[in-house]
């Protein structure tokens, strides 16, 4: 069976400011998301679903549904604000998404085998999808627990130029799986190579070599009632009803403390691309350019 690719595309862009989803950034109006794509079919997934956002249906369909839908079939799901499990009720006020394990779920009736998961605006390469792939297909143990994989990045690859981002800090141990994986905000590249980030509330400097979470994520079809039963958890008392989001890390991390999954940490060899602010574009066109000068991808990738 081939696995699937879940692709979170419902991103507001606030800081990009517009469907960064979409841009054009490849030498023939490519988006970041059409490279992906590409490579998870060289890879040899077999569908693809994309969680998008009701209001920008159209145009993401416009804009990728013609060269995608002809090549891997293609699916839609929908994140929406009110799509809660259990008795849970979406709190007055409440505008700003869930987060990442909610986006996944909106998933959950269209994926019965297993599935990647990652980010609509980030650039992982083609070996990074061979390894996600690989990982997917080989023969594992049966449950439990369950047998999860992460490709990881070097910190230091991942960073923005123009602004601070976010990303999930990993702890890996000597066997190769992950011990913790923590949501990080407001890192920062400093001059001497080394990184700034916010843990838990509180600044803290580190080399810049540790292992992230850039999203790319192999799960097994039991993530969807787990992560439910997690989502469900969190939602009965949330630190903040208006703001608080259930992110991907969260659910691991509590998989893999209960003992429920054990997460394989691939290492990428690949050089990390990916736009969080305006000023990010013109180095990712720039890197595109210089992989497709060296042949890894065609000058016009549909044809």
């Amino acid at each position: 069976m081939k696995p699937t690719l879940v692709v979170l595309a419902a991103g507001m862009g606030s800081r990009y400011g517009g469907l960064k989803q979409i841009d054009p950034v490849g030498p023939s109006g490519e988006g970041i998301l059409d490279y992906s794509v590409h490579d998870a079919i060289q890879a040899g997934f077999g569908k693809v679903v994309f969680i998008i956002r009701r209001d920008i249906e159209e145009a993401f369909r416009t804009a990728i549904g013609p060269h995608l839908e002809p090549r891997i079939p293609v699916e839609y799901a929908f994140q929406a604000l009110d799509d809660l499990p259990g008795d849970c009720s979406l709190p007055e006020g409440r505008t700003k998404p869930w987060g990442t394990t909610h986006a996944i779920l909106a998933a959950r009736d269209l994926v019965r085998e297993p599935f990647g998961v990652i980010n609509a605006d980030d650039f992982y390469g083609p070996k990074s999808f061979q390894l996600l792939a690989d990982a997917l297909t080989a023969p594992a143990a049966p449950p439990p627990p369950e047998s999860w994989v992460l490709v990881g990045f070097p910190l230091r690859n991942t960073l923005s130029k123009h602004g601070t981002v976010s990303r999930g800090v990993c702890s890996v141990d000597a066997s190769g799986h992950l011990r913790h994986i923590q949501e990080c905000e407001k890192i920062r590249p400093l001059a001497d190579g080394t990184a700034e980030l916010l843990r838990e509330g509180q600044p803290e400097t580190v080399d810049g070599t540790q292992t992230v979470s850039m999203n790319m994520w192999g799960f097994t079809p039991a993530f969807f009632d787990k992560a439910l039963s997690g989502f469900e958890a969190f939602l009965n008392a949330p630190p903040n009803p208006l703001t608080s989001e259930y992110y991907i890390p969260t659910e691991v991390q509590q998989r893999i403390d209960s003992g429920e999954a054990v997460v394989r940490v691939l290492q990428s060899p690949e050089s990390w691309l990916g736009v969080t602010y305006p000023d990010d574009k013109p180095a990712v066109k720039a890197g595109l350019q210089t992989l497709v000068d060296r042949g890894i991808y065609p000058a016009e990738l549909w044809t």
